[in-house]
């Protein structure tokens, strides 16, 4: 594995690889993490502020500019750093599903101006990132998921009114609630019965909400019955890869339930290999490209129900490189032409047909590994009963990764940014854990 910058040794004399990441949270750390480790660049991070998932980094080129969230500065921003190096070939990548939303809409003089954004189209984007169209999409394609009502606090009285308690309430697309604001706001809400849904209603209309918000079946569970499949399709509309990680660990924070901070990847049997099938039947029939991640929750049934996709690799999407398929790897070798990088994990698949009435088979990832953002000893902590014992043995096994210790970090102030993230860890886990 490389530790400088260099060019990509598949074609001599080829222009080097330069992602261009947005955002700078860990998700966006990790993405250059795994281009480091294929190609053994560095990646430039367009930020708002400094944060310290990318702060102080060896393998990043830190940027921070004022007003990204507007298109134009966006887009000019985005030219203004591929003109310092107009022989790379520039990759541009979105940590936060808004941002997503943001390059694709510039997409045109990005790639006008010679660079690669690895994205479905704009009215696509649109349509899976409002989690009600998401659900019809669902049912159409026979993936099952909770039973779903949409409206605008704003606009009108709560929906859902044929939907037993307890039931979800949250924002039907992140990316348009991102400036949504309203006393008690959380990323989602467990509403007991009517009178507390009504009341978490009017708060929210007479502070203005004016962008749906979806009332959905609540699926009880334990972090463990939480799912992510991540697919990597080329644009072509082959798959290069799917992937299941069963969730271990979440965060419960309010501003952050349900972020993933431990999964565990493996061979997908069962339940299991039917959700990854389901999601892959799904992307390919409304015409998907590029990596995919879908959260899904398995139900007292056993049946994993699908909550939502999003289009950026994120900071659990590592789990997948870590575990022996670079996503970074798979982005130049689909959208770059390059070859295979030299990380040299390569990770074990195993083919599976996608749909019961045939259909080209699909790579699945079969290697076993942990993959957290909390120190061991805080993993162990909530780690439920059943299943404990196989997570010691593979951690024993050393298939484990943290993506914020890497070893091409030496800064001081960077070594001192990830011991006090693992102690904020501690600290949120102790003080939002349901267990605790």
């Amino acid at each position: 594995m490389r530790t400088k910058d260099s060019r990509p040794s598949d074609t001599p004399g080829a222009p080097a690889v330069r992602p261009i990441l947005v955002g700078g949270d860990i998700g966006a750390y990790a993405t250059a993490r795994a281009f480091h480790e294929a190609y053994g660049v560095s990646s430039v991070v367009l930020a708002g502020v400094q944060v310290g998932a990318v702060a102080h980094s060896a393998i990043v080129d830190l940027r921070i500019r004022a007003g990204l969230s507007n298109t134009d500065t966006l887009a000019q921003t985005i030219l203004e750093v591929m003109a310092e190096q107009p022989d790379s070939t520039h990759l541009v990548l979105g940590s936060a599903d808004w941002l997503v939303t943001a390059i694709v809409a510039v997409r045109d003089r990005l790639e006008d101006a010679g660079a690669v954004v690895p994205y479905p189209g704009a009215h696509l984007l649109e349509q899976v990132a409002d989690k009600a169209v998401l659900m019809a999409m669902a049912e159409e394609t026979g993936v099952p998921h909770p039973r779903t009502a949409r409206g605008v606090p704003a606009e009108e009285e709560p929906p859902g009114g044929d939907l037993d308690f307890p039931v979800v309430v949250k924002p039907a697309s992140t990316a348009a609630a991102k400036g949504v604001d309203y006393p008690g706001k959380a990323k989602v809400h467990t509403v007991a019965d009517a009178g507390h849904l009504r009341a978490l209603w009017h708060t929210m209309a007479t502070a203005g909400v004016a962008v749906p918000m979806l009332v959905q079946e609540y699926i009880d569970g334990p972090d463990s019955a939480m799912a992510a499949v991540n697919v990597f399709i080329d644009p072509g509309g082959r798959v290069r890869l799917a992937q299941f990680g069963q969730v271990l660990l979440e965060e419960h924070a309010p501003s952050a339930v349900g972020n993933s901070v431990a999964q565990l990847t493996g061979d997908p049997v069962g339940a299991q290999a039917r959700a990854v099938a389901q999601v892959v039947n799904l992307l390919q029939a409304i015409g998907w490209r590029g990596f995919a991640n879908a959260d899904l929750k398995r139900s007292p049934e056993g049946h994993y129900q699908l909550l939502e996709i999003n289009p950026r690799v994120g900071r659990s999407g590592y789990a997948v490189t870590a575990s022996g398929y670079n996503v970074a790897a798979m982005y130049g070798q689909a959208f770059l032409g390059l070859g295979p990088g030299e990380d040299e994990r390569a990770g074990p698949v195993r083919q599976m047909t996608a749909q019961a009435g045939g259909g080209e088979p699909i790579p699945v990832a079969t290697a076993q590994h942990l993959f957290a953002v909390v120190p061991w000893p805080v993993l162990r902590r909530y780690l439920p009963a059943p299943g404990r014992g196989q997570v010691n043995r593979i951690r024993r096994s050393g298939a484990v990764t943290n993506p914020l210790y890497y070893r091409a970090e030496r800064h001081p102030r960077r070594l001192l940014y990830v011991a006090m993230a693992m102690v904020n860890y501690a600290r949120k886990l102790a003080r939002h854990h349901p267990g605790v």
